[in-house]
């Protein structure tokens, strides 16, 4: 089955790349996202790699905030540790208005403990991917993310009930907040409620005393953003994931996982690009043993991925780097190899 590139950037309004490191994602993430510019689609291209990989593609200094590097076309790479810092400044802001004067020092203490705690960067991280999906719908035509998606995405999809389940936990240690908990139950997404929204009856939030009302909005707001996120992330139409191996072992068997976890979950895998097949060789040796090896991990990828659409991309003469080399690169990638 053909997996059509061209089709799939002019259909899907998220694009998410992932594989292995070091299969070439980045590379064909940036060469998709330049290709769909130049044929009229607003992009906006993230890596969530901190190694800065999208700046090397390109060849230019990228930041943390959108730049235009083509017409159509933005580029961000997403710093984990800026977001850490700007995450835990919304958290001490919020938390002042609970905090008394004498409570804020120690309270500051223990951010900055917790910016070094397991998980802190990909809880940060993970809200700025849920925001900037929502937030980038809205003014581009195709967001294409270059990040490895099995892990983020589980996440993602697990985030409204990790947050019911936290706020639960939360409140009990309140007892004055037993109608607050009531309120935020409606959360949870085995409850009748709107999976969309996940909004309570609007007369119960104004039961609440001022400061209730408060948290229960951020904590309403935030796992809103989830609920959002989680039905996008499963939006066929939307939505799609595009995988990147090399007919080697070891991205062989992580892809075929990755394909499996997503499609239980019930997330649409597009497909997948095998990147960097060997060209018909001539009497060399070398070059025929490579080939005959690398043929047998074809026909294992045939095997364990033939069920969704596949394109094979030939082995380049020369790395990929600069606008320009990305778009060419583009073109070629619409037009992929046939089977080998």
């Amino acid at each position: 089955m053909a997996l059509n590139l061209h089709a799939l950037i002019r259909q899907k309004r998220l694009l998410l790349v992932g594989g292995k490191g070091g299969v070439g994602k980045t590379t064909l993430s940036a060469a998709l996202a330049a290709h769909a510019a130049q044929h009229d689609r607003r992009v906006l291209l993230v890596s969530t790699d901190p190694a800065h990989s999208l700046a090397d593609a390109f060849g230019r200094s990228i930041g943390n905030q959108p730049v235009t590097v083509a017409p159509n076309l933005s580029v961000l790479e997403i710093d984990p540790d800026t977001e850490v810092d700007a995450y835990l400044d919304r958290v001490l802001a919020q938390m002042r208005r609970y905090a008394g004067p004498d409570q804020i020092h120690e309270l500051q203490r223990h951010l900055r403990l917790s910016s070094q705690s397991p998980g802190a960067q990909e809880a940060a991280l993970l809200e700025r991917l849920a925001r900037l999906m929502h937030e980038g719908l809205e003014e581009y035509d195709l967001l294409v993310f270059d990040t490895a998606p099995t892990g983020h995405t589980l996440r993602l999809l697990s985030l409204p009930e990790v947050m019911a389940a936290w706020t639960d936990g939360l409140l009990r240690h309140n007892k004055r907040s037993e109608h607050l908990g009531s309120v935020l139950s409606h959360l949870t997404p085995s409850r009748s409620v709107d999976a969309l929204t996940g909004d309570p009856k609007k007369h119960e939030l104004e039961n609440l005393d001022e400061r209730s009302q408060q948290l229960a909005q951020t904590l309403l707001d935030r796992q809103r953003l989830f609920h959002q996120t989680r039905h996008l992330l499963a939006d066929h139409d939307r939505t799609g994931f595009l995988f990147v191996l090399t007919p080697e072992r070891l991205p062989i068997l992580e892809t075929h996982r990755a394909v499996q976890s997503l499609t239980d979950s019930g997330i649409p895998v597009s497909g997948a690009v095998v990147n960097r097949v060997l060209p018909p060789t001539t009497d060399d040796d070398f070059w025929a043993a490579r080939r005959e090896r690398q043929q047998k991990h074809l026909d294992e990828i045939t095997q364990q991925l033939g069920h969704i659409p596949l394109a094979y991309i030939t082995l380049q003469q020369d790395d990929i780097e600069g606008l320009d080399a990305l778009q060419a690169f583009g073109q070629q990638l619409v037009r992929p190899l046939s089977t080998p």
